[in-house]
């Protein structure tokens, strides 16, 4: 059973950047497809934001966030990161890290595995 925990949110302003970190409990965690997710107040469902495959290939992202955010693992594997840029009011959410065994990167979250509590993050001037 893979433990995932968040961390790295908080209040910033429109315009400012942030990293999230996610921290997996067990390893390898380089064999788990991975992947940020947004739960968005007054919204129904978690909406895919990046995820990346533990085959390799490029990361998958949600057309609001391209050219804005990036998924990273580390080398050792058990960590993945969200590096935030330009973010806006539109960007406040709950933010949750993911993980799949599967190659691909899903964009429904019914087909992932085990997920983490979320951090906050909040945009607000």
């Amino acid at each position: 059973q893979v433990q995932l925990v968040e961390s790295g949110g908080g209040l910033v302003q429109p315009g400012d950047s942030l990293r999230l970190s996610c921290a997996a409990s067990e390893g390898p965690f380089w064999r788990y497809t991975v992947g940020w997710f947004r739960q968005a107040p007054g919204k129904p469902r978690r909406e895919f934001i990046a995820g990346s495959s533990w085959s390799g290939g490029s990361p998958v992202y949600e057309t609001s966030v391209k050219g804005r955010f990036t998924i990273s693992r580390d080398s050792a594997g058990n960590m993945v990161y969200l590096q935030m840029t330009g973010l806006s009011a539109e960007d406040t959410a709950v933010y949750l890290c993911a993980a799949r065994r599967g190659t691909y990167v899903e964009t429904s979250g019914g087909e992932w595995d085990y997920w983490g509590r979320g951090t906050q993050v909040t945009v607000s001037s």
